[in-house]
């Protein structure tokens, strides 16, 4: 990150006047062109002034703007539309689009997984497939922001006693944070359990 800089010239780089600036204020960084990590600093920074840019009056002006244009454009229109009603729908505080955390056969039988209800079947879905429906929401990990839908019977499903927050934790740290309740071991599964980590060379 700190080598993108070197391709855009002096004059147009605010890092370089900041650079300009600190120089004023401490002499011993005179003369110095790049300061390790100083572009993720400054990346950190920009960051933090465009979320409370965007939090005053002025910033939601220009955000409100910005969507009335995307939403003349007709493809991306559509593509904002359905992203924007998802996203306020599952990190809006008032969200209930996960009611309870329960545990689904996937990807095949026998392989357990961590799903969340996110309501019932209704119209054509309903009318196709018949009997008691729930739709089942199976996150990725660790981003929980993609994931499977899935229309299963309410009785091929088992309802976990842990509330939604505890089961995002869990998918989000790979099954390494675990609710407060205590765990039942079974030996085979202890033994596997207290290998020593393996290092993932990357």
């Amino acid at each position: 990150m700190d080598q993108l800089g070197a391709f855009v010239p002096n004059q147009v780089r605010p890092d370089y006047w900041i650079l300009q600036a600190m120089a004023q204020l401490f002499p011993h960084l005179r003369g110095e062109e790049n300061i390790p990590g100083f572009g993720v600093i400054l990346t950190v920074l920009v960051l933090l002034l465009t979320g409370i840019f965007a939090a005053n009056i002025l910033g939601r002006r220009l955000l409100e703007v910005g969507e009335s244009i995307l939403k003349r454009i007709p493809i991306v229109r559509s593509i904002y539309m359905s992203v924007k009603q998802v996203s306020d729908t599952l990190f809006s505080d008032s969200g209930n689009a996960f009611r309870k955390a329960v545990l689904v056969q996937f990807p095949h039988q026998g392989t357990w997984s961590v799903g969340f209800v996110t309501g019932i079947p209704s119209g054509e879905i309903s009318d196709k497939l018949g009997g008691e429906l729930i739709s089942v929401f199976v996150p990725t990990t660790p981003n929980p922001t993609s994931g499977f839908l899935f229309m299963a019977k309410a009785d091929d499903v088992k309802e976990l006693d842990m509330s939604v927050d505890e089961a995002l934790k869990y998918v989000i740290s790979l099954g390494v944070v675990m609710p407060s309740a205590k765990p039942l071991i079974y030996p085979q599964a202890q033994a596997l359990s207290s290998e020593p980590a393996v290092a993932v060379k990357g």
